[in-house]
């Protein structure tokens, strides 16, 4: 059997991974985790810190790629764009509370960086949805 602390490192980058474009899911391996009976406050903690930086980079990719993302998959002209991330950042922020749903939830990230979405309404939608979810998962899994 692996040590703890490797369980945890193995747990963080899966989180984190699960939470960028890759088609991977942490769910199993958290539940899994919490099944054998680890520290549930370290397995929500690791977990939900490793997918938030997962969307994060998610975000910053969406930040930075604004331009050519835009150009490439959306062709619209910048009125549009405006007019869509004006929306998205006075009615749309609170859905980010979502991100961790699977397919969307990296979508969902990576257009808040395209928005330019506020990093603060971001961590504080995407942090809580996906504690949230871990927490869930956790005391499902390691009653």
């Amino acid at each position: 059997m692996f040590p703890d602390i490797y369980i945890y490192i193995s747990l963080f980058f899966t989180s984190f991974l699960a939470s960028t474009v890759l088609p991977l899911g942490s769910e199993a391996y958290v539940a899994y985790v919490a099944s054998i009976g680890h520290s549930p406050v370290l397995i929500i903690l690791i977990a939900s810190i490793g997918n938030f930086l997962g969307s994060l980079t998610t975000y910053y990719v969406g930040l930075m790629g604004e331009k050519t993302i835009l150009s490439r998959y959306i062709n619209e002209k910048n009125e549009k764009i405006a007019k869509a991330r004006n929306l998205f950042n006075r009615y749309g922020t609170p859905v980010l509370f979502f991100s961790w749903l699977p397919v969307i939830g990296d979508v969902l990230a990576l257009f808040a960086g395209m928005a330019r979405t506020d990093i603060h309404k971001f961590t504080l939608f995407v942090f809580s949805g996906k504690l949230a979810r871990y927490v869930f998962i956790v005391f499902f899994f390691s009653a």
